[in-house]
């Protein structure tokens, strides 16, 4: 919406896009006032907090026009959250209000094209019938009019709203009263219909997303009380009913739970916590009734990261998008230049020459060159697409990454916790017989309790607790090989055997010929054993990997786990190239060579310990999202749920919406293309030239929301 302060500076994104005094800017605006109607300060997407911002006064509630009276001339108005008064006006009526100004015009210019055609009267004629069209007319084409007026006075000369001003003001002054009413009143319906697609796109993701309950039970002196969730404090106790959501991130302190998790994963398959563990903003307690202590405030949930993310993303536009940004920045003075060409150009070389049929072909041709099918629904498209795929838990941190892992050529991917479980078990234990098997057991769990590592967790779970009397000294942790330490003034070595190399330490087994991911121990400079731990392949891998080569997209494992583990599941898995053994370095080295070849790389794993290769490939993609913040932080995708087969998706959902992008600059340049061709030789008329504008816009924008109800 045309911005009317006089202290109003534009603003420019960062390809020189002026990002103010559009029509998409209007539509997207007009989009926001509707959600944040209907849903509060909690309307997701709104592209300028400004808007969310001037509608509130830090309560919550929406205090429309009025309050911007307020906010204008300074006066107050004070009221209590819970005095129950209702801010919103009548949502209900809302889109009813948006369609008025059209249901006026349409009904004028009916009444009139029958006193015209078929009802013939000898009172509508002259200037009668001349106020009658402009009464027609004045509803919808005012404002855009003013829209026009305003933009110039800002410097954004050659807007859509111009064109349509120019060609239907021109359509009135060579008597085409009723061509002059309906191009404006089309265009009018066409922006309304835009507006509540754009609406739509936003709320479905908001939807999806946004499962946070207003209010919570929290537990004072034992007695329940109901607060509202931004209320609740770090370290009060939830009470959650069975069927109920939680509010709030926290800390089980029942014995335990079980909770659906689909809000944040797309699956509802019930999801057992026992005491002590995390459970987040948005899960639906299944059983019985259950007490979380809130660890984190209702503004920094999890759920509330994720809903930033996305709303972030909505900011982020694609190649293609910025392409038609900038095509319509250019390509609106050129043809209303073209425009005034066609109607005087002919004066020079036709011998009956009409002005007045020359203007009205330069008016068709105006009419058919306004770019609002391309500059509406191509980032409706997109929008679509990172709705449908937040639906199926998948987040893209903006459209230029749907565009961008489309065309991916190579999925590179970590082993551990991408395609197996990342639950080890050890399997075998073999200590020297000179050592004090117990003795030595203990100094490595002792060692291993300083880790966060999964094989860290299992060496736990097989020993059992740790013993507090063991003093390690001089901890060191050596990227790609293990833990060193002192105990007892000796040298304890736990790790892999390039551990041992390191080091010096001569073993007398070849770990090549154990399939095992393999845990050396060295003691006091020699070698005192191995253990062996063992992972399992997540049940939807295979599925993955077929997926992706269908789409012939290569599939490649980089580990830093011993090169015949790896070899051993990427065999089973049907995995194109795999290689073990590697040190962060080693896995950048083996992206780079991909693309030394010029080809395409998204990397899969936590997003946090392979940060160098996340940031090296075209598309970073995190596992298991929900269980790290900093993943969401540093991915350019986030898999909420450890689903592999998600990776194949997120690949479909971008080549869905980039098919569809491109199938709507295809509809839109074909169409108008050839109604131009026909308006300049003056085969086609008014009716015509509202079709190719309005009517390819709407079909476009049918065809982008076509993706929100799509199965992947």
């Amino acid at each position: 919406m045309i911005n009317k302060d006089p202290n109003h500076k534009h603003t420019y994104d960062a390809q020189g896009k002026m990002t103010c005094c559009s029509q998409e800017e209007k539509i997207n605006l007009k989009a926001d006032e509707k959600l944040i109607q209907e849903q509060g300060d909690k309307a997701c997407c709104v592209v300028d907090e400004k808007t969310r911002d001037r509608h509130f006064k830090g309560d919550g509630h929406y205090h429309g026009i009025r309050f911007k009276k307020e906010l204008d001339h300074g006066s107050s108005h004070e009221h209590n959250d819970e005095d129950g008064h209702d801010h919103s006006g009548d949502v209900k009526s809302s889109t009813f209000k948006m369609f008025l100004p059209a249901i006026i015009s349409i009904a004028l210019l009916l009444i009139a094209i029958v006193f015209d055609n078929w009802i013939l009267q000898t009172w509508f004629t002259g200037w009668v019938r001349v106020v009658w069209y402009i009464a027609a007319y004045a509803s919808v084409g005012f404002p855009v009019i003013k829209e026009a007026i305003v933009a110039i006075g800002k410097g954004e000369i050659f807007s859509e709203f111009l064109l349509m001003s120019i060609a239907t003001i021109g359509a009135f002054t060579i008597s085409e009263y009723p061509e002059g009413v309906a191009v404006m009143l089309f265009y009018a319906i066409g922006e309304v219909f835009q507006t509540l697609a754009v609406k739509r796109a936003k709320a479905n993701i908001k939807t999806l997303l946004d499962q946070r309950p207003d209010e919570v039970t929290v537990l004072e002196n034992n007695q329940p009380k109901t607060i509202k969730a931004e209320r609740a404090n770090i370290g009060d106790i939830i009470q959650l009913k069975a069927g109920e959501k939680l509010g709030l991130d926290g800390e089980l302190i029942s014995e335990t739970a079980s909770f659906n998790t689909a809000a944040l994963t797309g699956e509802s398959k019930p999801d057992t916590k026992v005491k002590g563990e995390t459970v987040l903003a948005g899960m639906i307690n299944l059983n019985i009734v259950a007490q979380v202590k809130v660890t984190t405030s209702y503004t920094d949930s999890k759920l509330s990261k994720i809903l930033e993310l996305v709303q972030n993303a909505t900011a982020q536009k694609a190649p293609t998008e910025l392409f038609i940004r900038k095509f319509a920045k250019i390509y609106t003075p050129i043809v209303v230049l073209l425009a005034g060409l066609i109607c005087v150009v002919p004066m020079l070389f036709v011998e009956n020459y009409v002005f007045s049929q020359w203007l009205y072909r330069a008016l068709v041709f105006l009419v058919i060159s306004c770019p609002c099918a391309l500059v509406i629904s191509i980032p409706l498209g997109y929008f679509g697409g990172i709705g449908a795929a937040s639906k199926n838990g998948i987040l893209f941190k903006g459209s230029n990454f749907l565009d961008i892992i489309a065309n991916i050529q190579n999925v590179v991917m970590d082993k551990t916790g991408t395609m197996t479980e990342g639950v080890f078990k050890v399997q075998e234990v073999n200590i020297k017989h000179q050592y004090n098997k117990d003795e030595v057991l203990a100094m490595v769990n002792a060692l291993e309790s300083q880790s966060t590592h999964p094989v860290a967790t299992a060496i736990h779970q097989y020993v059992g607790n740790i013993n507090t009397g063991i003093k390690l000294n001089a901890v060191e942790e050596i990227a790609g090989h293990g833990l060193k330490a002192e105990v007892n003034g000796k040298e304890l070595l736990v790790g892999n055997f390039k551990l041992m190399d390191k080091f010096s330490i001569k073993y007398d087994i070849d770990p090549s010929t154990i399939v095992y991911t393999l845990i050396a121990i060295a003691y006091d400079k020699k070698f005192a054993g191995y253990l062996t731990i063992a992972d399992s392949i997540k049940e939807d891998a295979q599925e993955a990997v077929n997926k992706l080569h269908s789409m012939n997209v290569k599939t490649t494992m980089l580990s830093g786990d011993k090169s015949s583990v790896v070899k051993f599941v990427a065999d089973k898995l049907g995995i194109d190239n795999a290689f073990g053994d590697l040190l962060p370095e080693d896995k950048v080295n083996k992206v780079k060579a991909i693309k030394d070849r010029n080809e395409t790389v998204a990397f899969v794993g936590d997003g946090v310990n392979d940060a160098p290769v996340v940031a090296l490939s075209n598309v970073g993609i995190a596992m298991g999202g929900l269980g790290s913040d900093a993943t969401i932080e540093t991915a350019d995708v986030v898999i909420q749920d450890d689903k592999p087969s998600r990776i194949a998706m997120a690949i479909n959902i971008g080549k869905q919406t980039k098919k569809i992008v491109w199938q709507n600059i295809t509809l839109a340049f074909a169409v108008k293309a050839i109604v131009l061709v026909l308006g300049a030789g003056g085969l086609a008329t008014m009716w015509e030239a509202v079709f190719a504008d309005v009517g390819v816009a709407l079909l476009a924008i049918l065809n982008a929301v076509r993706i929100q109800g799509m199965k992947f």
